[in-house]
């Protein structure tokens, strides 16, 4: 059976990709390949394939670019039939253990399998540590279409590299990692991948290298976060400012530029779980990776237990202080909630008694409730505060002066009564000195 037409196919308009999972990573994918050949984008919510289909990006990951997009979006699986090229996109998240979720790319597998035409590629690009493609997905696949891999149809494996809310590195831009189980269907895959991505592809000998590129470029992130959050820490107890230790720092060529922060989503907070357990399968247990992700895990306690020092230095009784969060995605200029740490601020000040009052218009309020038990208010609808804290650096936030954030609190304050907690430094010293404010940054 011949795979090395598949590419010649696509290009002609005679076959089909299939991309199965359209979230921030698959459906930005279905919408590129879609400026050349012909795309399926799949999905099991049939509400957001329907918003897809009515020209709503609810991620906006593409923005106009749904409305005028020939994609066709469907919940029907079986129209996966109908493609030689499949690309799975499924999230991979971690269970309240932490150990590796793997239910969404086995029913993935399921669907795949119960849908495939034989002479089929099928690339998966969800996150997971070396060894589950081949030995988790592809066994689920051929019980499921009764279709042998290597022979009746061929498996790969290119970890997606997409930042949600990132308008600079997108998925066009940012060189993509492909492998194949063999040589033919290695290059295959890279010419497909090659059609849509200009910054060029990064052939890898085997699948499990792929899997563990993705893992460890997250895993590395994740430390150096850490080691700047320590670093955050011990300067905080020290009494000077971390921004400016960095600054001074970042000065050397080779410094890394790393900053402190909250370290949540669906990559950098989950990957370097999908890496131990796999060292712990294996015998050996994490001596970095795991206490990096304990310290990141603890930042959102951290800058909690700051607001409530910082109130109670102020004068104020935290118990009876109206304090307002501003922001709860996971990022920036992103509508995306999952694994968000500000959470963890939110629950930690519950620990207190403290229900803070929090904004975000970024964020679905449906998957705030849902997710959390958030309640979003309107920015314009927010009390007055005895205590603010700015959690997450949308630019309504970073833009505000000195003047509108003053505005946010009780007029009835006294200015060094009045608690900002800057959590992304979003804000310059100078400002912050004058404003008269009490202030505390990561």
């Amino acid at each position: 059976m011949r795979f090395d037409d598949i590419y010649q196919g696509l290009i002609s308009g005679n076959e089909k990709l299939a991309l199965v999972g359209l979230g921030y990573v698959g459906m930005p994918i279905a919408v590129e390949f879609a400026k050349h050949i012909k795309v399926i984008g799949f999905d099991i919510n049939e509400k957001r394939v329907q918003e897809y289909a009515s020209g709503i990006d609810a991620t906006n990951e593409v923005g106009e670019a749904i409305k005028n997009t020939t994609v066709e979006f469907t919940s029907d699986a079986s129209k996966l039939k109908e493609a030689r090229f499949i690309v799975v996109a499924v999230p991979t998240p971690v269970n309240k253990d932490t150990t590796p979720d793997l239910r969404p790319v086995e029913g993935a597998s399921r669907t795949v399998g119960q849908n495939l035409a034989p002479g089929s590629i099928v690339v998966f690009e969800s996150t997971v540590y070396p060894g589950v493609t081949e030995n988790v997905c592809v066994p689920i696949i051929e019980k499921e279409s009764g279709l042998k891999c290597g022979v009746d149809w061929k498996i790969g494996y290119s970890p997606e590299r997409i930042n949600p809310g990132d308008r600079v590195h997108t998925l066009t831009t940012i060189r993509k990692v492909v492998s194949g189980m063999d040589k033919e269907s290695a290059e295959e895959i890279k010419k497909v991948y090659d059609i849509v991505i200009k910054a060029g592809t990064v052939p890898v000998s085997d699948i499990k290298t792929a899997e563990a590129v993705k893992v460890v470029e997250n895993s590395q992130r994740d430390i150096n976060i850490a080691f700047m959050n320590e670093i955050a820490i011990i300067c905080d107890k020290i009494g000077i400012d971390t921004n400016e230790v960095l600054y001074g720092m970042n000065s050397k060529w080779n410094a890394l530029g790393f900053k402190p922060g909250l370290v949540g989503g669906h990559c950098i907070g989950v990957d370097p779980y999908y890496l131990t357990n796999c060292a712990e399968m294996l015998g050996y247990h994490s001596q970095i990776i795991l206490n990096g992700r304990k310290v990141n895990d603890s930042m959102g306690a951290y800058v909690a237990d700051a607001a409530i020092k910082q109130m109670i230095e102020a004068g104020l009784a935290p118990k009876k202080a109206t304090v307002v969060v501003l922001g709860i995605t996971f990022k920036e200029n992103c509508p995306d909630t999952r694994n968000s740490k500000v959470v963890d601020i939110i629950n930690r000040l519950k620990e207190y008694d403290i229900n803070p009052i929090v904004t975000d218009s970024w964020a679905d309020a449906e998957v705030a409730k849902h997710e959390y038990g958030v309640d979003l208010v309107d920015f314009d609808k927010i009390p007055k505060a005895d205590c603010v804290i700015v959690a997450v650096g949308h630019n309504e936030f970073r833009n505000m002066s000195m003047l509108q954030i003053k505005e946010l609190f009780k007029p009835e304050l006294k200015n060094d009564e009045k608690v900002l907690i800057d959590v992304k430094s979003l804000y310059r010293m100078d400002e912050l000195k004058a404003s008269g404010l009490r202030f505390w940054r990561l």
